[in-house]
């Protein structure tokens, strides 16, 4: 008998979610602009986040050197309409952040970068990831006198970071780092640099690159990001991956590397290659496009089965599909078409006004699918409600079979470095075998990629999870690269 979780609210929550993107720039020339490289960052990463949107640059007049920040509720291009909060900004370096919640509400409290202005000067923080002893933490500070302004554990980096930096920026930075535990790709400015840290299993990406000067071997300013789209998208060169467990340090026209953890194993998010980034960018020398294009092919030789056509979920289905389409033999079409312009904030009170919202979302394009034996790709099935509801407009549509296929195992654990995953009892392949969950959709079959599969198609040396695979594959088998508390 199939067994659901509780029915969300938003149309959307059938899909794994990023938390956010981080952008950062400085330029040498502290004549330059860093604002709009870093709006153009934003919007090339605003798929990893579209609750907010924010940046916080150096600043200089008579009065000094300080750090000024603007953010705001919704997507980059509504927070920074029409040059709003930007006419305003002029500075030679900056970070900017986009985010999707998972630690702490939705709320402009929330919104980063958070800025910390003290004796000794101001900084600035965007972080991208989930801490898993923030609460300890924050209650530790809270003890000894420090005030939070919101409920985001990004606040606790900035707050640590603020107590240390008499010490110095390199101390500071170096203790705070030592005593957080988790996921981040960390960005920090301060009055005179640029600072990049990764964690140390490398969960979150994070990568180094450079806007080339008017010579070849000249360099007019350093950048570091969540992907490396961000870099392309403003006319950038891509120089490195940061590495797990490193610290970059920006400053007067030098980048340092300092290591701060101790080698453990690569345990960059497999989700990162599965759906989170764009397919335009590389993770830790590994392209994404090619991942899911190899996910695909490997899923049609563990699970082809005889058809038509293959269609693939738009957007980050559809390169599995191309892939599935070459190793079967099956011909690609298009098939569904998705509208980009139902945005994650649409909310259906009932069951029914969400099942049609999923159809406002994706349409058939019938003239390809009827009379046709049809299988269709998608990237991963979390709840089911979308999975169910493309079934059904498939058969609608004409379709002759539909066979369900996804280019990631089944999610049944939930995530706590930085995506937002349902509770355990809400992700539907932890509660059904396959056969349950295959009649719940009305597929005539339905089958997931092997976690050996998935592994060899992000180009891991070994084909089952374990030490040494590269990947934190928590979500599929339970196993987490770092320990975690468990569900609350």
């Amino acid at each position: 008998m199939l067994v659901t979780g509780n029915d969300s609210n938003n149309m959307n929550d059938d899909k794994l979610h990023e938390e956010c993107g981080v952008f950062g720039v400085l330029y040498k020339d502290p004549a330059h602009n860093a604002v709009p490289t870093t709006y153009f960052g934003l919007l090339s990463l605003q798929h990893r986040g579209q609750e907010s949107a924010g940046i916080a640059l150096t600043t200089s007049d008579n009065n000094g050197t300080r750090i000024e920040c603007r953010k705001g509720m919704g997507l980059v291009g509504e927070v920074f309409a029409h040059g709003h909060f930007l006419e305003d900004l002029k500075g030679s370096a900056a970070i900017g952040h986009v985010r999707y919640s998972t630690a702490g509400a939705s709320i402009i409290e929330n919104a980063q970068p958070f800025v910390s202005r003290f004796k000794l000067g101001s900084i600035a923080v965007a972080h991208n990831g989930t801490l898993t002893n923030a609460d300890v933490v924050r209650s530790l500070m809270e003890d000894s006198g420090i005030a939070f302004a919101s409920s985001s554990d990004s606040e606790v980096i900035i707050n640590l970071i603020a107590r240390n930096y008499k010490k110095g920026l390199e101390k500071a930075l170096g203790d705070t780092i030592k005593f957080i535990k988790g996921s981040y790709a960390l960005l920090v400015l301060t009055e005179d640099a640029l600072v990049g840290a990764r964690d140390p299993s490398g969960i979150r990406p994070l990568c180094l690159g450079r806007i080339p000067g008017k010579t070849k071997d000249d360099t007019d300013a350093y950048l570091l990001t969540s992907e490396s789209c961000a870099i392309d998208a403003v006319g950038g060169e891509f120089i490195r991956d940061i590495e797990p467990g490193e610290m970059i340090i920006i400053r007067e026209g030098e980048v340092l590397s300092f290591t701060f953890s101790e080698k453990t194993p690569r345990a960059v998010c497999a989700f990162e290659y599965v759906y989170f980034a764009r397919p335009d960018s590389h993770i830790d020398g590994q392209d994404v496009y090619e991942a899911r294009l190899k996910a695909g092919e490997i899923l049609g030789k563990e699970a082809g089965v005889a058809a038509d056509l293959v269609i693939g979920v738009p957007d980050s289905g559809v390169p599995a599909a191309i892939g599935y389409g070459r190793a079967t033999g099956t011909p690609f079409g298009l098939g569904i078409v998705k509208s980009k312009y139902v945005g994650r904030t649409f909310i259906a009170p009932e069951q029914a006004s969400r099942e049609r919202a999923v159809s406002v979302k994706h349409n058939v394009i019938r003239s390809e699918v009827q009379g046709k034996r049809v299988v269709v790709i998608d990237d991963s099935i979390v709840r089911g409600t979308t999975s169910r509801r493309l079934v059904s407009i498939l058969r609608a549509a004409g379709a002759k079979e539909v066979h369900f296929r996804v280019s990631s195992p089944p999610v049944r654990f939930p995530c706590y470095f930085g995506i937002d995953t349902p509770h355990r009892k809400d992700l539907i392949s932890n509660l059904n075998s396959e056969n349950e969950l295959c009649k719940s959709l009305g597929a005539d079959s339905l089958a997931f990629i092997s976690v050996g599969g998935l592994l060899q198609s992000m180009g891991s040396q070994v084909n089952e999870p374990g030490p040494g695979c590269g990947h934190c594959l928590g979500c599929f088998t339970g196993e987490y690269p770092i320990p975690v508390h468990g569900e609350e």
